[in-house]
């Protein structure tokens, strides 16, 4: 299954969308579009290969995400290995970790992530009010190309849990909901990484992220 979308007068990069059933595909498609890609949503693993970044999106439970995705683990690890952007959006940050609690209060035994950024997600304390949802600020904590200009601008979230690498050097950003937490997240080498947020639900700033990724893309 394979869809691509109209180039914009101005093409900076070729950018995949994976779709594996889940995510709000048009509207990152649309935010990428505006960005400068060239987009193709598809699970064609020959696609992943020969695109300048791959976007894993996601909304939803990690263990469907992670049970819809498996069929395309190895080619997602490949593109990771390629040195290729990979850019996970809410639940595709998730994703990039290693497990979740979540599912876990249900009895259910854990479900392996991709394992790029290792780590787990975790749930907010009892107490807090779940989902976190609404406009936050993004504080930058290290360099990063995807940051450039949004320190201290604001993001749109919606999601429960939360990433904890097991390397605080992980740490891009980080929001404040009554507790820090990552919102930005990437791996030593720089070239995966993921928003809690939606970009594609953030105005300006989310606009200028995914610039950002297109950017990085085109430099590849």
């Amino acid at each position: 299954m394979s869809t691509v979308s109209s180039p914009p007068e101005e093409t900076l990069a070729s950018v995949v969308i994976v779709d594996y059933g889940l995510g709000n595909l048009r509207s990152v498609t649309r935010g990428l579009e505006r960005a400068g890609a060239d987009v193709e949503i598809t699970d064609d693993p020959a696609a992943f290969a020969a695109a300048d970044g791959v976007v894993l999106p996601g909304v939803g439970a990690f263990r469907e995400g992670v049970e819809n995705a498996d069929p395309l683990r190895e080619d997602l690890l490949a593109v990771a290995e390629s040195g290729t952007p990979l850019f996970g959006i809410c639940l595709g940050m998730q994703m990039l970790l290693t497990t979740s609690e979540e599912g876990e209060t249900d009895g259910e035994s854990a479900v392996q992530g991709l394992d790029l950024i290792p780590g787990t997600n975790v749930r907010f304390a009892e107490g807090q009010k779940v989902p976190h949802m609404g406009w936050n600020e993004l504080e930058v904590q290290r360099d990063h190309p995807l940051i450039e200009g949004i320190d201290g601008q604001y993001a749109y979230f919606v999601h429960s849990y939360y990433a904890a690498p097991d390397d605080e050097n992980a740490v891009v950003a980080t929001t404040d909901y009554e507790r820090e937490f990552p919102s930005i997240v990437a791996n030593d080498d720089g070239n995966v990484f993921g928003t809690q947020f939606h970009p594609e639900k953030s105005g300006e700033t989310g606009l200028q992220i995914l610039r950002n990724f297109v950017e990085i893309c085109a430099e590849e």
